[in-house]
């Protein structure tokens, strides 16, 4: 075949913009490259290792990687803006810097951030808002919090008591032991975990020096009496771009509401992947956000975009949970088995064997997209990502 051609084949393809390079967004752009001209929308140059930024905090690796590696011989044409505007009626994404890129359909992977409740706007409190307001950190700003932890010590406090508040206060403990830490938690810490691993989190964080105080309810950073307050309570979708371009919304959650296939319910030519997706399955219920989820339901969407393509009835989404893993500094960890509806069974690994287990997990994230960017169509080869 002629460059010429190759280039008119290209043009065929229908064209496919991804919106969001996070591990669903990546993922669906990297398998559908050989089926469609494929646009990824994000404003970063480099994919950065959501999971791990309570490692950054600990200024331990990089935990970034460049995208141009990632997407090297794909075709797939990457804008390097934030998309500020959807326009279903058109079929268009417009950017921060001007343009406006045309799809057939559209993959919205905008994923989430750490949700924090609005700070008090009374005269009287509103100078202790401003103020907590500048000791605030949170998983996105890792960089921010570990330049503060490498200062004079001081107490630090992290309020959430599920897996991303375990590891981050773990790492903090481990890493900057001049410091007090604190882990505030409104339920049991882990609560999706058996009782033996439950224990087995609040040993090893109180022999790292970490105070577990459950059943504490904090309704905002104003409230927590520490140097450094680290909130890790609560995680909302990014969906006010599809709220304000009219898709329909989960009204529990604010996910985008999609089928089984995870097409959106209102717009058939957009389909949501990662957290920003109400993703659910008879077998696992309500999909919870996280990495875990997001690549499986990165490569559903890709698959039911191709499917459709061919003319063909895309395929439900195929998922059940196996194991929920929390790293405990870098020497230890819990890796929870759990039924295919996430609930936990009686089975779990700790100590420097789950340590090495959440390891290897976590790399294989990396190695799954440079799979996906050689042999793309191996990918639904793999348990969950069909």
């Amino acid at each position: 075949m002629t460059t010429t051609q190759q280039q008119r084949s290209s043009l065929d393809k229908p064209q496919v913009t991804v919106l969001g390079a996070g591990y669903g967004g990546l993922l669906a752009a990297l398998r559908l490259a050989p089926h469609a001209r494929v646009t990824l929308v994000d404003p970063a140059d480099r994919f950065t290792e959501r999971v791990r930024l309570h490692e950054r905090a600990a200024a331990r690796t990089d935990i970034s990687h460049p995208l141009a590696g990632l997407l090297r011989g794909t075709g797939i044409r990457h804008v390097a803006a934030r998309a500020t505007a959807l326009d279903p009626a058109a079929l268009t994404v417009t950017t921060d810097d001007g343009q406006v890129l045309p799809y057939d359909r559209l993959v919205y992977a905008l994923g989430s951030r750490t949700g924090i409740p609005a700070p008090a706007t009374t005269a009287s409190d509103a100078a202790p808002a401003v103020e907590s307001r500048s000791r605030l950190h949170t998983a996105e700003s890792a960089a921010a919090l570990r330049d503060r932890m490498r200062g004079a010590p001081g107490s630090a406090a992290v309020v959430g008591g599920g897996l991303t508040g375990i590891e981050m206060a773990a790492e903090l403990a481990e890493t900057y032991p001049d410091w007090s830490v604190r882990l505030l938690s409104s339920g049991p810490v882990a609560a999706g975990h058996s009782a033996r691993s439950r224990d087995h989190v609040r040993t090893v964080l109180s022999g790292l020096g970490v105070r577990v105080e459950e059943g504490v309810a904090v309704p905002g950073p104003e409230a927590v009496d520490a140097d450094t307050v680290v909130w890790s309570a609560s995680m909302v979708p990014n969906t006010g771009l599809a709220s304000a371009a009219g898709l329909t919304l989960d009204p529990a959650t604010g996910r985008i509401a999609v089928d089984e296939t995870l097409r959106s319910v209102s717009h058939p030519e957009i389909y949501a992947a990662g957290d920003a997706a109400a993703a659910h399955n008879a077998t696992a219920g309500a999909l919870r956000m996280g990495c875990a989820t997001a690549l499986p339901t990165g490569s559903r969407a890709a698959s039911s975009i191709i499917s459709g393509f061919r003319g063909e009835q895309p395929a439900p989404l195929k998922f059940a949970y196996v194991i929920q893993c929390v790293s405990l500094g870098r020497r230890d960890g819990v890796v929870q088995f759990v039924r295919g509806d996430d609930s936990p069974r009686s089975r779990s690994l700790t100590g420097r064997t789950a340590a090495r287990f959440k390891e290897q997990i976590v790399l294989s994230t990396i190695r799954t997209f440079q799979l996906a960017r050689r042999t793309p169509g191996l990918i639904p080869a793999f348990p969950g990502m069909s």
